[in-house]
């Protein structure tokens, strides 16, 4: 199986957000939305206003209750989480298998890509 194809069976399983819908709900109080693209992006191209950062090769970790690498933020089960990545596809893996492990996810279908041409608000990120 390739990448393109592991990517495509993620996308039909699990849910889409596009980036207007997402800007759109920004102010919900009950919306988390956590970037999983590597430190070095979130520097260079900024970030959405509020997101949690949780790098994609922890972000397995960091869901799990049960592993001692385990973030609270996740403890959020009322919460909405919408993941994201730079263009949709690390992203759709990630959601796919935090959905396998039982935690309800959706992701940004367009990734952070779109996001500042289509209005949303990017705040810049020290180094």
């Amino acid at each position: 199986m390739t990448s393109a194809q592991m990517v495509a069976a993620a996308r039909a399983r699990i849910e889409e957000v596009e980036t207007t819908d997402l800007i759109a709900q920004l102010d919900n109080p009950d919306l988390v939305i956590v970037d999983i693209r590597d430190i070095r992006e979130r520097q260079r191209t900024g970030a959405i206003p509020g997101s949690v950062h949780a790098p994609r090769g922890m972000i397995e970790f960091w869901v799990d209750p049960e592993s001692p690498y385990f973030k609270d933020v996740f403890a959020q089960g009322e919460k909405r989480f919408v993941f994201h990545c730079a263009s949709g596809w690390r992203s759709a893996l990630t959601v796919a298998t935090l959905q396998d492990m039982g935690f309800a996810a959706a992701h940004l279908r367009e990734g952070f890509s779109t996001w500042e041409a289509q209005g949303g608000p990017v705040e810049q990120i020290g180094s």
